[in-house]
């Protein structure tokens, strides 16, 4: 396979996000994969925004001790927080520069045996998710082109991560407005159960299952089922001589 088809299929498998067992988990690991195998880096790692004044790093999964302390540190101090922050590519020049700017981010960094890190902004639009982190042990800084290519991945995997969360709240309201629908037929049928069982009207059927839902701390929802699943009745208060109660 061709430089050219790896950069095609990566592209590909970071839209592939409307699948039904969707991982965000293994699909940013295999997103620093990607960036290891097309990229003159030797690690790469993503950073999300978490409640809290720290990202995140979910990916990679597996990473190895030395790896496992420059991802701390990053967390606090670095390209991946200034990326984060200023949505903008954070590309120190040299390990003098990153060590000027970030002294013990780059201190960890040099002793997990890296001699630069970079970092692209995971945006689009107003939407920042985080950054990615891009590891070297070369002496030469990262070339425009590769800086270029990362940057388009970082974007794709923002998209498909927000495709993604787009369509879970799409689902969630979705169950949720047929979840209301469902209750509300059911709540009227069971005030017309009630009002033909009782020879009373539609309002106080339903004065009668909204009392007994408070009084028992459930919802008005499930009174209803228990009336037309179960035949419940539950009390109904009759208004007084002398008082109308239309419906």
């Amino acid at each position: 396979m061709s430089r050219e088809q790896h950069i095609a299929r990566t592209f590909v498998e970071l839209a592939d996000t409307l699948v039904e067992d969707f991982d965000v988990i293994d699909f940013l690991h295999q997103m620093t994969v990607r960036c290891q195998e097309l990229l003159d880096v030797t690690d790469a790692a993503v950073f999300l925004a978490h409640p809290g004044p720290h990202l995140h790093s979910p990916a990679p999964c597996d990473p190895s001790p030395a790896l496992q302390g420059v991802l701390e540190a990053a967390r606090h101090e670095g390209p991946a927080v200034d990326a984060h922050q200023s949505a903008l590519p954070v590309t120190p020049s040299s390990p003098a520069d990153s060590a000027a700017r970030w002294p013990q981010f780059t201190r960890q960094l040099q002793h997990a045996g890296y001699t630069l890190a970079i970092a692209l902004p995971m945006r689009l639009r107003q939407s920042i998710l985080g950054s990615l982190l891009l590891l070297r042990t070369g002496e030469r800084p990262l070339n425009a082109d590769d800086i270029a290519l990362a940057q388009a991945l970082a974007d794709a995997a923002t998209i498909g991560l927000l495709q993604a969360r787009t369509i879970r709240q799409q689902h969630t309201v979705t169950e949720q407005l047929h979840t209301a629908l469902q209750s509300r037929i059911a709540i009227e049928q069971a005030k017309g159960v009630l009002a033909a069982r009782n020879n009373i009207t539609l309002n106080q059927a339903f004065d009668a299952l909204r009392h007994h839902a408070r009084r028992r701390r459930i919802l008005l929802s499930t009174v209803a089922r228990e009336v037309i699943d179960s035949g419940f009745a539950p009390a109904v208060t009759r208004p007084q001589p002398g008082t109308s109660d239309s419906e």
